[in-house]
């Protein structure tokens, strides 16, 4: 794929993950003398600032649920947009189910002269019923028509494989390099209010998905200890009233910090890091403490066991006994918190950075256009 090529992103309603994955691709093409166009919500380009990065920018409402009549004209505006004369893309590459089988119905089914669809799945259904059901027809439809599938867990490429996939592989969605942190140790335990006691950090989206119920569950056993670990929850979202119910109806020590941006500092104090989700990919706070090698207790979801290789303590999901034990283990044992920490770092060492991704997507891109 040439220097001159124009490729397009599609994205659906993203505030984090997907949103700067996109922004971190739409860098790196552009450096490499590409020309980026996104299509999205307005709220995604207020956010990420795509058109900071290079991008020309024009607003699709994509929503990140079901909403037939807003899908329709969705679906017709990018038809339209895709095949505007000028404005005709190389590629289209699209992020997520929704706006990658939206797309998928716009551009239509393969060949025909129509740009090739690279779709990148990076999430996976966590409930079932209706949702599950509506969430394996958009499977089925970007099996069929995209020419390339892309998952960020060995579990999502093989359910597209099992669909019927055309071409399926491994996407990577690098976290970006973490600064050093700010303060020194004693002024963030200070800060924290935690001199003396054991840290447990989580840094994740208050949301059904990351499993936080399993980790107060958890934090039951840790408040008999002679000296209870404070565990650090770092993030928004919708579940923030229903936790600091619990939390404060049991005296949990528990406390949740809201959005951060000084996820460096607080990685530096924690003495383990707990990632207790019922589905991951690639997740961003996994990779950042490998990198600073941090010990790490995470679940045996998504693509974490190939993340961690031998850097991380894994656990069931949705099992708040083993989580505690893990934890505790870790605590009472310093000798194997830091091996632990130190297999993280090596593990660290190996992970791909941001260059990797788009030298990655690049190859994808020329493989496409080639078939």
């Amino acid at each position: 794929m040439g220097n001159d090529a124009t490729v397009c992103f599609v994205l659906a309603t993203s505030t984090g993950g997907v949103g700067r994955h996109v922004r971190m691709l739409t860098v790196g093409l552009v450096a490499r003398g590409m020309t980026v166009r996104v299509l999205g919500p307005a709220a995604t380009e207020e956010t990420f600032g795509f058109t900071a990065a290079g991008a020309e920018f024009t607003a699709v409402e994509i929503a990140d649920r079901p909403r037939p009549a807003a899908d329709l004209a969705a679906v017709r505006r990018l038809r339209r947009l895709l095949r505007r004369s000028g404005m005709r893309p190389g590629i289209v590459h699209a992020h997520g189910l929704r706006a990658a089988a939206l797309t998928a119905l716009a551009l239509g089914r393969r060949g025909g002269g129509r740009p090739p669809l690279i779709a990148t799945l990076h999430n996976a259904p966590v409930t079932g019923g209706r949702i599950a059901a509506v969430y394996g027809m958009l499977e089925r439809i970007v099996a069929r028509r995209a020419d390339s599938v892309l998952g960020v867990s060995p579990d999502l490429v093989k359910r597209m494989r099992d669909r019927g996939a055309r071409s399926v592989g491994r996407a990577l969605v690098p976290a970006p390099p973490l600064p050093l942190p700010a303060h020194g140790v004693g002024a963030i335990r200070a800060e924290l209010d935690a001199l003396t006691r054991p840290i447990l950090l989580t840094v994740a989206r208050l949301a059904p998905q990351k499993g936080l119920g399993t980790l107060l569950d958890a934090a039951r056993n840790w408040a008999d200890r002679p000296e209870p670990p404070l565990a650090l929850i770092a993030g928004e979202g919708p579940l923030r009233a229903e936790l600091e119910a619990r939390i404060a109806a049991t005296g949990l020590p528990v406390r949740l910090l809201g959005d951060r941006d000084d996820v460096a500092d607080l990685l530096s104090v924690a003495d383990v890091v707990v990632v207790p989700s019922v589905w991951e990919g690639q997740p961003l706070i996994v990779q950042e403490a490998l990198r600073v090698g941090r010990p790490i207790v995470a679940t045996r979801v998504g693509g974490v066991p190939d993340m961690v290789a031998e850097g991380a303590e894994l656990v069931p999901a949705g099992d708040p006994a083993a989580l505690a034990r893990a934890v505790a283990g870790l605590l009472d044992d310093p000798r194997r918190a830091r091996l632990l920490a130190a297999q993280a770092a090596a593990r660290g060492l190996t992970l791909p950075g941001e260059d990797d991704a788009v030298d990655h997507v690049c190859g994808i891109y020329a493989e496409a256009t080639h078939a």
